[in-house]
């Protein structure tokens, strides 16, 4: 394994000290680098017709994500139902749109993740037609939604912030604090590794029964010891470097940090435009004010990282990430208890109703069947997968 795959423990740029103990810093230093020098290949005794397909949970340009409960057998002796979400992607579009290389990036990332905030990969097969990465099924507000945009396959596991945002509004900015304490323990962890996110918005982003919160769809992460130039993200929360087609590396992160952090304040992200043109424009022009309702503190840590200059965004100066962190927004926030999720249980916004997976309200109609073709379709490009 390349060298420059995990920074030491003590870089004074990116080590996540701040909510983990000596112990736990080597834990997770040799998890995420024993695991990224041997990924598990797809698990060849497992086929889709182990699972019984329980509903959609959402739709993208791919495939879809489907609720599944592994079936009991002789070799399968577990106590209780085994519910995942399978995230099923279509090997022709993959190839088609190119998205072959971004496919292995995910499984390769989320195989090697371990963190709370993040989504829990489990194991990955494919057969002729598709592929399949299973990941942790979230109960609580499980309804079915259809997501058709381009690049990213968003699905609602037990409420996600995109839906608890647009009905409350906006949050306050205690509860802004709490949900973007998370998302910085997220990227302090992916960025002690070189792996870039690249793709936040509240859509990516789940909240567990216990409220707290799970970053999903690893579709556009990637291991980036330096600087890339892929174009990627989502329209509203573009940094201007990735606009301008400039090399870019852990500075985009903290872009859509910040835009998130002022969308859930404000009820909607900092920039707009009436078409993508005008969007941009208005990004790379820092066209954007903030509310009088935010707070000085807010308003701060929002214009000191929504900064064109890489070299004077907070979180990318010589503290690095701890800027983020030691900024006075962040001052009544104790990482060490939201990393743990020991919060005291009134400082937890929300927290998802509970649902039966197997609830009948949510079996109005048959599941629709996934078509396998004879023929082992793009065999060769999906051979290391």
């Amino acid at each position: 394994m390349s060298s420059s795959l995990v920074r030491g423990a003590k870089n004074e740029l990116y080590q996540y000290i701040s909510y983990a103990s000596a112990n736990e810093d080597t834990e997770l230093t040799d998890h995420f680098k024993q695991r990224w020098s041997r990924v598990s290949p797809c698990d060849a005794t497992l086929s889709l017709d182990k699972f019984q397909l329980i509903r959609t949970l959402g739709r993208g340009s791919f495939g879809r994500v489907v609720l599944a409960l592994l079936k009991m057998d002789s070799h399968n002796k577990m106590e209780g139902n085994k519910f995942y979400a399978i995230k099923i992607m279509d090997k022709r579009k993959l190839v088609r749109y190119k998205q072959l290389d971004h496919t292995l990036n995910e499984r390769r990332v989320l195989y090697c993740l371990q963190h709370p905030n993040t989504v829990r990969y489990f194991f990955s097969f494919k057969d002729n037609s598709f592929i399949y990465l299973s990941l942790e099924y979230i109960s609580g507000r499980d309804q079915q939604r259809n997501f058709k945009q381009m690049n990213s396959m968003r699905f609602n596991l037990g409420g996600d912030l995109f839906t608890y945002l647009r009905h409350t509004g906006k949050f306050n900015e205690k509860h802004v604090k709490f949900y973007a304490a998370q998302i910085f323990l997220v990227f302090e962890y992916l960025h002690h590794f070189d792996v870039l996110y690249r793709d936040l918005k509240p859509e990516n982003i789940l909240i567990a029964d216990n409220g707290y919160l799970k970053v999903t769809d690893f579709g556009f992460a990637k291991h980036v010891p330096g600087r890339t130039y892929t174009l990627c993200g989502t329209p509203d929360y573009l940094p201007p470097e990735i606009i301008k087609h400039k090399g870019y590396g852990k500075s985009v992160d903290w872009w859509t940090f910040a835009v998130l952090c002022y969308e859930m304040a404000a009820g909607q992200p900092p920039f707009s435009g009436k078409d993508h043109i005008q969007l941009y424009e208005a990004i790379v022009n820092q066209r954007y004010t903030c509310p009088s309702s935010f707070s000085n503190e807010l308003a701060d840590l929002i214009k000191k990282i929504l900064v064109i200059d890489v070299s004077t965004r907070l979180g990318c100066m010589a503290n690095g990430n701890k800027d983020i962190q030691n900024h006075p927004f962040f001052d009544s926030v104790n990482f060490v208890k939201i990393y743990h999720q020991t919060e005291n249980s009134n400082s937890v916004p929300y927290k998802p109703a509970k649902k039966d997976p197997l609830d009948p309200s949510s079996l109005s109609q048959a599941e629709e069947p996934i078509r396998v073709s004879r023929h082992n379709l793009h065999e060769e490009e999906f051979r290391m997968f």
